[in-house]
C-alpha cells in the first residue's frame, strides 16, 4: 500500500485522465453523450461524474478517489460543505419514526441537526456524554438507527471511544457516521476501528488554505449510492472550481499536517504552564483524561486545542485581543493561525445560562494552530497570556 503523500498525489490519477500535469477544471454544467444508449445510461450511473455536474463531475470524482484511499474506504462523494455532507446523510439513511443517537459534546451544526432539524421530520433524537463508557449502548431503542459520533469533538477536545462503539453498534445493526474533521486520514482513520461512515468538513484541513467551502463523505459503496439519490434531490453541488482547489489542497495535506500538529502540541504546552490558564484541553497532553485512548487510535493530535482563561469571560476576550498572528475567525484548518471566543460568538443567539448549558465555559477560547514558525507561534500565546496576567493580576 502507498503511503499518504503518494496517494494524495496519485490516487486519481485514472479517474479521467489527460496528458496535463495539473487537472483541468470541468467548468461545465453539463455533458453530451454519443448515442441514446450512452445517454440512458449516464442518466442513472449512481455519483456519476459526466451527465450533469448536480450528479456529479470529473473534478469530484478525482477528489472523491483521493479521499477514498486516504480514508481506506471503497467509495467517496462530495458536497457543497460539510454540513451539506452531514445532513444529505442523515436525510439519506433515516426516516421518519426512526431514532439517531450523537454526543452532548459535537459541533454546534450536528447538535441543531439533532436538536432542531431530525425533530421537525418526527426522528426522535438522543445525545449523550460520549466519555462515560457504555452511554451509547443505554440510548440504543429498537429504532435506532444511526449513531453520530464526533472525536476530537468540537470544542471541547473530548475523545471518543470509536473502536468499541463501532463493535456495538455492528451487533445491534445499527450505523455509525464519524465526523473526522479535527484529525483528517493522516491523524486517524475511524474505518479502519469499524466505523461505516466518515464526513469531513472539507472547508478545513483537507482543502488548507480557507478559501472552498466543501464536503466529503467516505464508506461504502452501496451505502453512498443511497446518500447520493438524496443529494441530487437537495443539489448541495459542489461547484467544479471548488472541487478542483479542494483537490489541490489536499495534494499537500500530508506535509501541512505534521506541522500543524506539532504547533497544536507546543501550544497546548506552553499554555498549560501559564498561571493566566486554568485549563487546556488537548487529547496530545498526558493530563487530558482520555490521552491514553486519544494514543490507542490517533497518529497525532491536530492543531486544534482550546484554553480556558483564569480570569473569566473578559480575559478570555482579552487573551484573544492582544494575538499578534492569529485572525479572529470561527474556522480552522488552514495555513494560517485563528482564534474564537465562543461564548462571545454565541452572545447574540443565547443566553449566559444556554451557553453555560451547552458544556462550553464562558472563559474559553479555541485556538487553531496554523502552519506558521512555532516559536513565534509560542511566543505570541505567552504575550498574549502575560499581558491577560498582568490585567486581571493572576501572574
Amino acid at each position: 500500500m502507498s503511503g499518504s503523500s503518494t496517494i494524495a498525489i496519485h490516487a486519481d490519477r485514472d479517474v479521467y485522465p489527460s496528458r496535463a500535469v495539473a487537472r483541468p477544471i470541468y467548468q461545465t454544467a453539463a455533458f453530451w453523450a454519443e448515442d441514446a444508449e450512452q445517454f440512458a445510461q449516464v442518466a442513472v450511473d449512481p455519483r456519476g461524474h459526466d451527465f450533469y455536474t448536480r450528479y456529479g463531475n470529473p473534478n469530484h470524482a478525482q477528489v472523491a478517489a483521493v479521499v477514498a484511499e486516504l480514508e481506506h474506504a471503497e467509495a467517496a462523494m462530495v458536497t457543497a460543505s460539510g454540513m451539506a455532507a452531514l445532513t444529505t446523510a442523515v436525510l439519506g439513511l433515516v426516516s421518519a419514526g426512526d431514532h439517531v443517537i450523537g454526543q452532548q459534546s459535537t459541533y454546534g451544526g450536528t447538535a441543531s441537526v439533532l436538536l432542531n432539524l431530525l425533530p421537525r421530520l418526527g426522528i426522535t433524537t438522543t445525545q449523550v456524554d460520549q466519555t462515560e463508557p457504555g452511554a451509547f449502548e443505554r440510548a440504543v431503542t429498537p429504532r435506532t438507527r444511526l449513531i453520530l459520533l464526533e472525536s476530537p469533538s468540537n470544542p471541547l477536545l473530548q475523545i471518543t471511544d470509536l473502536r468499541s462503539i463501532a463493535a456495538m453498534a455492528r451487533t445491534r445493526g445499527v450505523l455509525t457516521l464519524a465526523d473526522n474533521t479535527f484529525a483528517t486520514p493522516l491523524n486517524q482513520r475511524p474505518i479502519d476501528l469499524g466505523i461505516d461512515l466518515v464526513w469531513h468538513s472539507a472547508t478545513k484541513y483537507l482543502n488548507g488554505h480557507s478559501d472552498v467551502s466543501a464536503g466529503v463523505l467516505a464508506g461504502p459503496a452501496e451505502i453512498l449510492n443511497q446518500i447520493w439519490d438524496v443529494a441530487v434531490l437537495t443539489g448541495a453541488v459542489l461547484g467544479p472550481f471548488d472541487a478542483w482547489l479542494l483537490l489541490r489542497g489536499i495534494r499537500t495535506l500530508p506535509m501541512r499536517m505534521p506541522r500543524h500538529d506539532s504547533n497544536g502540541q507546543a501550544l497546548a504546552e506552553a499554555l498549560s504552564e501559564h498561571p493566566a490558564v486554568s485549563r487546556v484541553h488537548y487529547p496530545g497532553l498526558p493530563s487530558h483524561p482520555q490521552h491514553a485512548l486519544a494514543a490507542s487510535q490517533m497518529r497525532g493530535f491536530g492543531g486544534v486545542l482550546a484554553v480556558e482563561l483564569a480570569g473569566g469571560y473578559e480575559a478570555a476576550d482579552a487573551f484573544i485581543g492582544r494575538l499578534a498572528h492569529f485572525h479572529r475567525s470561527a474556522s480552522l484548518g488552514g495555513v494560517e493561525s485563528l482564534a474564537v471566543h465562543p461564548a462571545a460568538m454565541w452572545r447574540g443567539m443565547l443566553s449566559e445560562q444556554d451557553i453555560a448549558a451547552s458544556g462550553v465555559p464562558l472563559n474559553l477560547v479555541r485556538l487553531a494552530a496554523g502552519t506558521e514558525d512555532t516559536e513565534d507561534l509560542v511566543t505570541d500565546v505567552l504575550a498574549a497570556a502575560d499581558a491577560v496576567a498582568a490585567a486581571t493580576g493572576s501572574n
